[in-house]
């Protein structure tokens, strides 16, 4: 029932005015500590603004929604009339900012952080945190080695979001413990620019794999192979860059070491554990929530409800402890965080509609010397590479990935064994690191800092960010263009 005019027939006036908000979104988010505001209440003001400007300009697709009919049985049939709602199907009016956001990742954020949450309260992090710990004998630099493999291994197999949660959850108890404190921003910064590393190890770490290894019709296998090699030279240098900037050093003589050691043997990890049947109740829901978020794809029904539907269920199994007083968790909930994500892709919706995606799309189109050549020349390599990271970077990498990914196999018929298609994959996950906003990670990890009342602003995290970004990003330029 849409019948407004598609995104490819906007005028470019329209166009551009659309740009402009999307601009003024990024600069504002990067003021955010000048103008006293929080980042649900910067997004949601432009929602607002965007929402209003596609309704004006007549290019958002206002209409009732169809709904499917469903199957009716033999018996049934007997019976149907031509005015049967379940035989023929019906409409529902739906605003259109309803399906403007990714209610997956909503519910992924909402249910895993209430999962945590609740988690906590049996001491199981705190006891695997302190285990983590006493395996680094107190050595900060190990520590950060041992939780930087965590992140990449998390991020492969569960989600970035999640990933980010659960290992930011162990490493304030971790550092806490060790009374090194100080160095939590480095860790959580150093670990939210590893997940987005984690989710280029495998074709179903992150939705912009799928979406392009589907289409240039990528195999599982030969995108471990292809993305491992790079995966782990990354994490290597990140961790390497992370200790020498944040001066995450290692115990330096034999005294310090000794007495590191003998201070984190005397941690006790069962001291926060209050209920042992709990505590195994909850090392059995954790393992069974990360073998289950890791096999959501294939698992039957669950692969069709997602991971959203996982991380609230699991989260309601869990609240079934405290069932008489849920409600604690929910005003723990970060809402800040919640409302700017919908806000953010009521936006980036708009964007779609308005065309700017497509612009952006088609720009790099025109820069592309020969897309069709399965031997893409490094020029092509780089342009769509660097377009894809910078722009994945301040907008939601998930469209970014679909519209280039048409592009590239409908337009310009891009052979499957072309590397532009590596760098699609590359550059939408990598743009993550470069601002807050890039990936839900990331903006996860900056969230973990303010709830520690660490110092982290939009201008601060590119900042901090920046070094580690460019030099991933080279390095996969380098990757890509020499060596797949």
């Amino acid at each position: 029932m849409y019948t407004l005019i598609a995104s490819a027939d906007v005028p470019t006036s329209v166009t551009i005015v659309f740009s402009l908000f999307l601009t003024g979104l990024i600069l504002c988010l990067a003021l955010e500590e000048k103008l006293h505001a929080k980042k649900s209440v910067i997004a949601g003001s432009f929602a607002v603004i965007c929402l209003l400007a596609g309704a004006a300009y007549e290019i958002l697709p206002f209409g009732e929604v169809g709904i499917p009919p469903v199957p009716a049985t033999h018996e049934a049939d007997d019976h149907a009339t031509d005015h049967d709602e379940h035989a023929s199907g019906h409409t529902v009016a739906m605003p259109v900012y309803i399906p403007a956001i990714d209610w997956g990742v909503i519910a992924i954020i909402l249910g895993s952080s209430i999962f945590v949450d609740v988690t906590t309260k049996s001491g199981l992090f705190t006891w695997i945190a302190i285990k983590v710990t006493k395996a680094s004998r107190g050595d900060p630099r190990r520590l950060l080695i041992f939780y930087g493999i965590m992140t990449v291994v998390f991020s492969a197999v569960l989600n970035n979001v999640t990933a980010m949660i659960i290992v930011g959850s162990l490493t304030v108890v971790s550092l806490e413990r060790l009374g090194i404190r100080e160095k939590l921003l480095g860790f959580l910064l150093i670990e939210g620019l590893l997940t987005n590393i984690g989710g280029l190890l495998t074709l179903i770490s992150s939705v912009p794999n799928i979406i392009v290894g589907n289409a240039a019709g990528i195999s599982f296998a030969t995108f471990f192979i292809k993305s491992s090699p790079y995966v782990v030279v990354a994490t290597a240098i990140t961790l390497y860059l992370g200790a020498r900037i944040f001066k995450i050093e290692a115990l330096k003589d034999e005294e310090e070491r000794t007495r590191a050691e003998r201070q984190v043997m005397q941690f006790d990890e069962n001291d926060g554990v209050t209920s042992w049947a709990f505590f195994r109740f909850s090392a059995v829901v954790l393992c069974l929530f990360i073998i289950t978020i890791a096999c959501t794809s294939v698992l039957p029904y669950v692969k069709d409800l997602g991971m959203g539907y996982v991380a609230l269920s699991f989260a309601m199994v869990m609240l079934l402890r405290y069932r008489s007083t849920a409600d604690q968790f929910y005003r723990a909930v970060d809402w800040d965080l919640l409302g700017f994500f919908m806000c953010l892709f009521a936006v980036i919706y708009v964007m779609e509609w308005a065309g700017v995606l497509t612009a952006i799309g088609n720009g790099m189109k025109q820069v592309l010397a020969d897309p069709a050549s399965a031997t893409a020349n490094a020029r092509d390599v780089s342009t769509m590479l660097v377009g894809a990271a910078g722009f994945s970077s301040v907008t939601d990498n998930i469209p970014l990935a679909a519209m280039l990914a048409n592009i590239l196999e409908v337009e310009l018929q891009t052979p499957s064994e072309s590397k532009l298609w590596w760098s699609v994959i590359f550059g939408a996950n990598l743009g993550g690191n470069i601002t807050p906003i890039g990936s839900a990670s990331t903006l996860v990890a900056v969230t973990i800092m303010h709830k520690q009342k660490l110092n982290m602003s939009f201008s601060a995290f590119i900042k901090a960010a920046g070094l580690f970004a460019i030099v991933q990003i080279l390095l996969a330029l380098a990757y890509v263009v020499l060596i797949l």
